[in-house]
């Protein structure tokens, strides 16, 4: 296991950091230093409970490997799955697809948000960094609107008047998978050290389940999550020269 750094080195890091002698300076520096560390942590240890979930590991087995109870395991990272998503780092053209992703499912008389309106949603965003993984893919608004008839077909227009009042709520009703994803987008955001949230770690969040109907659609259609990081780090890489 390569070894993190000590005590000494976190407290060197903290005052070179701090850029003063003054030990409130250095106090606020330590306290924002140490809930970056946790946040990020946390963030890590989420993604890899989620490829076990994903694997179908149980609550038990994932509790004895954390050396917690199966209730404590549970409460910790089942929430991500069921809390109203915070959209504070989101950027614009993100917090646009979320948006859209409820109009996809008023066009398809839905009373939900699914992670397959949110995919759709993305093709309203064509400049997005996502949206250009995916067409480079040759997946396409088309190919995944074809996807959804088959595997999430349009409700009857009868139900057309419940699902608008279902999506013109004050809290949209996402599914627990769509709530998943928009969480952990922002766990996504922290591996690539991104103090954002955009369409590309929307895009990387739906690998967290394998099961949801949008990370379905992806990988039949060629996208696997491994061809998915490496396209969105050469694109950002390339913004960066």
């Amino acid at each position: 296991m390569t070894p993190g750094p000590d005590l000494q080195q976190l407290i060197n890091t903290i005052k070179a950091d701090a850029g003063s002698d003054d030990e409130l300076a250095q106090l606020a520096t330590a306290a924002a230093t140490i809930n970056e560390l946790t946040t990020t942590s946390d963030a890590a240890l989420g993604f890899f409970v989620d490829r076990a979930r994903g694997a179908g590991k149980s609550w038990v087995e994932i509790s004895a490997v954390l050396g917690v109870s199966k209730q404590a395991a549970h409460k910790r990272f089942a929430d991500s799955w069921t809390a109203r998503p915070a959209f504070e780092r989101y950027t614009q053209r993100a917090r646009n697809v979320v948006r859209a992703a409820a109009a996809v499912a008023r066009e398809r008389n839905h009373a939900f948000i699914g992670t397959e309106h949110l995919l759709l949603a993305l093709f309203t965003e064509p400049g997005s960094v996502a949206t250009k993984v995916l067409l480079a893919h040759d997946i396409t608004e088309e190919t995944v609107r074809s996807a959804m008839d088959e595997k999430s077909p349009a409700a009857p227009a009868a139900d057309a008047r419940s699902a608008k009042k279902a999506l013109d709520a004050e809290n949209p009703p996402y599914t627990r998978r769509t709530a998943h994803v928009l969480q952990g987008a922002v766990g996504e955001a922290l591996t690539l050290g991104h103090n954002y949230v955009g369409t590309e770690h929307l895009l990387l969040a739906f690998y967290r389940d394998q099961a949801g109907i949008a990370t379905k659609i992806l990988l039949e259609q060629g996208l696997d999550e491994s061809a998915a990081w490496a396209d969105i780090r050469a694109a950002l890489d390339g913004f960066g020269k």
